[in-house]
């Protein structure tokens, strides 16, 4: 049996990607979408490769993250 909770005792609160309206990260079964206009629309922006990756990661990417400890590993470096 696991020792994981069953439940979050609160709600991931984030912004819609797409408007900027908070609501709740696992909200089904749009979240982190506020709705699933939202949600298309995003998907939208995907096809029409408004959004794209740059380029492809290479190991000299994670390099500065090798050493990294701690719970700060989400958040962005200093300066960016």
């Amino acid at each position: 049996m696991s020792n994981l909770p069953t439940r979050m005792s609160k709600p991931a609160r984030v912004t819609c990607p797409t408007c900027g309206k908070e609501n709740d990260f696992f909200d089904p079964p749009t979240g982190p979408f506020c709705c699933a206009r939202c949600k298309l629309v995003d998907l939208g922006k995907w096809f029409n490769e408004d959004y794209r990756i740059s380029e492809p990661l290479r190991p000299e990417h994670f390099v500065e993250f090798e050493s990294a400890e701690g719970d700060d590993l989400d958040q962005p470096p200093a300066g960016h």
